[in-house]
């Protein structure tokens, strides 16, 4: 495991991306769940006190927020695309939501749940979805996709080479890019989506008995770190020790603060196939470089040597849904450097259900 310490943490000015044209995540938990409030099956999710992970971790309290069975998606990701579906279908002014976007078609690429989000989402309000995947992601995904009612298309051998297929066949078709990352010119969509996953910001703070010591949070392109990192600032401020996740074999975040911009990474494969992503939010990396303390990558060991441990715990999940428990597990050699004592406090997110 890697530490690398953020020096812009807490500038708000740090230029990192163009803050002219990249907003910061929002805050606004209150317009997300004034929406979900509409949707049956918006339950909130539990936030799991774990003594035996937080006696092998040598930490005083391990609190993990639970997203295994969110809205019957089996991660955070239902919060996500499905809640900017809802907003566009809100936003036309008809009654019947559930034809509001009869004839619309979302597209979007995935390595996981976020395809599933999306095909959800569409089905509920009538519309059609359409989900790239590259040829590393596995054909029961795929399944489980066309289950929901989505078209499956496949281009490219990673992530990023899907995520380009859907956006150039999005311009060609008049389809609608719904991406789980920003870039530069795609912005809108990518930061209601991020907003989305601030109910499960606010849901962890009313529920968690005293405010954390430490935050641990898995990162991809970044969005659920950017989204929750973001509220935890605006609910505790300053005092939590925000610690970002990232596979060894994909440090995007990582490597973009040590250089002081948005970087492209390269790397193998990784077993956290969620987090496998070699580029940036934008919208992620300039929150996150203002809220995050510290950034960590993790091996694929040290991601697949946990996973015992929280299955023992009744935290049975992937090595992407456990990545950052797999970093609080993993710190033996790093204790000092992220500030974990004997009575340290522990947030952070289980974020989905194991791989089927």
């Amino acid at each position: 495991m890697q530490v690398l310490y953020n020096r812009f943490r807490g500038d708000s000015e740090a230029a990192l991306v163009d803050g002219a044209t990249v907003p910061y995540p929002s805050t606004d938990a209150e317009a997300v769940s004034a929406l979900l409030s509409r949707c049956p099956a918006a339950m909130e999710t539990p936030l799991v006190d774990s003594p035996d992970i937080a006696g092998q971790a040598g930490v005083g309290s391990v609190h993990v927020k639970d997203e295994r069975g969110r809205m019957g998606l089996g991660s955070f990701k239902a919060l996500g695309a499905a809640y900017v579906i809802a907003c566009d279908a809100v936003a036309t002014g008809k009654d019947d939501l559930a034809k509001a976007l009869a004839g619309e078609i979302y597209i979007t690429a995935s390595a996981g749940n976020h395809g599933m989000s999306v095909a959800a989402g569409a089905r509920v309000f009538g519309a059609k979805a359409a989900v790239v995947l590259s040829e590393t992601v596995p054909e029961s995904f795929a399944d489980r996709l066309r289950a929901k009612g989505a078209e499956v298309l496949r281009a490219g051998a990673i992530y990023e080479d899907s995520m380009a297929f859907a956006a150039e066949t999005a311009e060609k078709e008049g389809w609608h890019l719904l991406s789980d990352s920003s870039w530069a010119g795609y912005m809108d969509r990518p930061h209601r989506l991020m907003e989305g996953y601030l109910q499960m910001a606010a849901e962890a703070a009313r529920q968690i008995p005293e405010r954390p010591t430490h935050i641990f949070l898995q990162a991809g392109v970044g969005g659920l770190a950017g989204a929750v990192a973001a509220y935890a600032r605006k609910v505790w401020g300053a005092y939590p020790r925000i610690v970002v996740v990232e596979p060894q074999a994909a440090p995007a975040l990582t490597e973009s603060i040590r250089a002081g911009r948005a970087v492209a990474t390269t790397g193998p494969v990784s077993c956290m196939g969620r987090l496998d992503c070699k580029e940036p939010s934008l919208i992620a990396l300039r929150g996150l470089a203002r809220d995050a303390d510290d950034f960590v990558t993790i091996t694929e060991a040290e991601a697949k040597a946990a996973l015992p441990a929280l299955a023992a715990a009744g935290l049975e999940t992937s090595a992407s849904g456990g990545a950052g428990l797999a970093a609080l597990l993993g710190a033996s050699d790093s204790r000092d450097a992220i500030g974990l004592t004997a009575t340290s406090r522990i947030l952070t997110i289980l974020s989905e259900e194991p791989a089927a």
